[in-house]
């Protein structure tokens, strides 16, 4: 990364030092105040995303006079080609959105602010529990404010289930219900589901045995028997060899397209995804959906509340006591958060929760209902990906891919997955 960020920072580093505050795409916006108190803020996300984070952001200013506000926005790729140039310049904006994959990398180059001290007295958090809390801190140190969390779980056309021969999903299914039923529903001609992120759910996988994808420090992979490899990713090219799911030749055609998937055509059952998610899937799909929760046994030790994405202060900040305060009303104004719905994940805040309640539409009711039910029993989250962590997913998805087509074993794949991670996360050490 930090190489890339030299080649981009010799060509753009005068356009971003000059006209830092324009996002390219859709632009900046300083405006108010006459005291100097100016705070940059700048995030990824669709146009819907950005008219209510502007006004939240005007809501903000007019109970706060004095405060000046430069917007900056992009499309997720383009947001962090923007923001390398601004780090290597320290030209970084006082409030930035991070993705989970992007905040240790920010944060062991010391870009980002320490947030302990402004918790309990600037960011009010006594009623955000301890595990969500601490989906921020990378090596001990609150780097990120969690917007809001997700979970994982099962989203699902109950009307299909029924078709194919199911009346309910069992509670707390196992993994070999998963595939009896996956069989069940391939024998009437309909597909289960349309298989699972590769890197998403194999740390799920682990975590129910005690492991996780990645260990502590972020230097070398979290589980060392390669059996755990074999089981999960055999058993889910065994189902697709099965046609209980979609071939990868299929899975790719229609990869990222949900109005090609086989829950929206009427064919597929139910998608393993976020529950953020499922607002838009139920939006398409147009007809009654429920969510059931992960597989286990041990689903407990494997489920987490994942934050959507964080809040985030620049150690460069000159007004970092002001960036606190605005990250508190982001996350404790009730006023705000009916704008904001839960579009950046339910709210951190029990007391969030329940002012917003009444402002949901029945889907938005679902996932937060869902989240509330999964979150008492969730364990901590693994700490977030490590620096390399982008090109070991791309390692990863190519050899399921191998395995998917049956150009190779899970079992010929798993001791090359493990050579080349460890070796990109070694490479990726100071």
């Amino acid at each position: 990364m930090r190489k890339k960020t030299a080649l981009v920072l010799m060509v753009t580093i005068l356009l971003f030092i000059t006209a830092c505050g324009n996002s390219g795409s859709g632009g900046s916006n300083a405006s108010g105040g006459t005291d100097g108190k100016t705070l940059r803020i700048a995030w990824w996300g669709s146009d819907t995303r950005h008219e209510y984070t502007q006004k939240i952001i005007d809501m903000y200013k007019e109970q706060n006079p004095g405060v000046n506000i430069d917007i900056e926005y992009a499309s997720f790729d383009d947001y962090w080609k923007k923001l390398a140039p601004q780090a290597a310049a320290n030209q970084l904006p006082d409030i930035m959105q991070m993705d989970v994959s992007y905040i240790s990398q920010y944060a062991k180059n010391g870009q980002l602010e320490d947030l302990t001290p402004y918790l309990g007295s600037k960011i009010k958090v006594d009623d955000v529990t301890e595990n969500v809390l601490k989906t921020g801190v990378i090596g001990g140190v609150q780097y990120g404010m969690p917007t809001g969390v997700n979970v994982l779980g099962f989203q699902y056309d109950p009307a299909i289930l029924k078709k194919a021969g199911i009346n309910e999903i069992p509670d707390n299914w196992t993994w070999d219900q998963y595939k009896e039923l996956a069989l069940k529903a391939k024998d009437k001609g309909i597909y289960f589901d349309s298989s699972m992120a590769a890197d998403i759910f194999f740390n799920y996988f682990l975590r129910t045995k005690g492991q996780s994808l990645y260990n502590a420090e972020g230097t070398a992979l979290g589980y060392e028997d390669d059996a755990l490899f074999t089981e999960f990713f055999g058993m889910l090219a065994e189902l697709i060899k099965e046609g209980a799911v979609p071939s990868q030749e299929k899975l790719n055609q229609t990869k990222g397209i949900l109005e090609e998937s086989d829950i929206v055509k009427g064919t597929g059952i139910g998608i393993w995804q976020w529950s953020n998610q499922f607002v838009a899937l139920q939006r398409v799909v147009n007809r009654p959906m429920e969510l059931a929760p992960m597989v286990g046994p041990d689903m407990e030790k494997g489920i987490y509340m994942q934050p959507s994405m964080y809040w985030a202060v620049a150690k460069s900040s000159q007004s970092k006591d002001e960036a606190a305060k605005f990250i508190d009303f982001w996350i404790n104004n009730q006023d705000a958060n009916k704008l904001i719905k839960g579009e950046r994940g339910v709210p951190i805040s029990a007391a969030v929760k329940e002012a917003v309640a009444p402002e949901l539409s029945e889907t938005e009711k679902q996932v937060f209902d869902f989240v509330a039910k999964m979150e008492p029993i969730s364990s901590p989250m693994s700490p977030p990906p490590p620096v390399g962590s982008a090109e070991i997913i791309a390692a990863l998805t190519d050899y399921v891919e191998q395995i998917n087509f049956g150009q190779a074993t899970a079992a010929e794949v798993a001791p090359k997955f493990r050579a080349d991670a460890n070796a990109i996360l070694s490479n990726n050490q100071p």
